[in-house]
């Protein structure tokens, strides 16, 4: 295997586009399409390039914080794309909002964990941004249990 190759399978599963994807020994996720085109059983491909953003940046700015020594006590990060009208209907803006539980990350330490996530860090991110606009914005809730 080549070092730093990832690989995926996507095996057609029904008679209209219906699709299993596997990566390594994970569960297979079913990918699919809304009707007449799908059945909508599964997830839309640009679904899941939305989680794959809104994954690699939440992580990356997780482990940032938690670098920093910031206690994170809950983290959602919630992504939206506005699609294009015309074929191809790919994203022309991705809005990415970050919503983090803690009694103690500052607006400072979260604007520089999302900087550095964008422009640094995140290979999603990295990938997307010269292609589609990409905004974000953050709450800082202050953690109950003291954490």
């Amino acid at each position: 295997m080549v070092e730093g190759l990832l690989e995926v399978t996507v095996d057609l599963a029904n008679e209209k586009i219906q699709f299993t994807g596997t990566a390594r020994s994970n569960p297979a996720l079913t990918i699919d399409y809304v009707p007449p085109l799908g059945d909508g059983q599964g997830y839309m491909p640009l679904e899941l390039l939305l989680i794959s953003l809104a994954s690699c940046s939440g992580s990356t700015i997780a482990v940032l914080l938690r670098k920093m020594r910031k206690n994170i006590s809950g983290f959602k990060v919630n992504a939206s794309g506005a699609r294009r009208e015309t074929h191809p209907t790919s994203f022309e803006k991705i809005f990415l909002e970050f919503i983090l539980n803690s009694n103690d990350v500052s607006d400072s330490d979260m604007q520089k964990a999302i900087e550095l996530s964008e422009k640094t860090y995140c290979p999603v991110w990295a990938m997307l941004k010269n292609n589609v606009e990409i905004f974000s914005e953050y709450k800082l809730i202050a953690s109950q249990d003291g954490k």
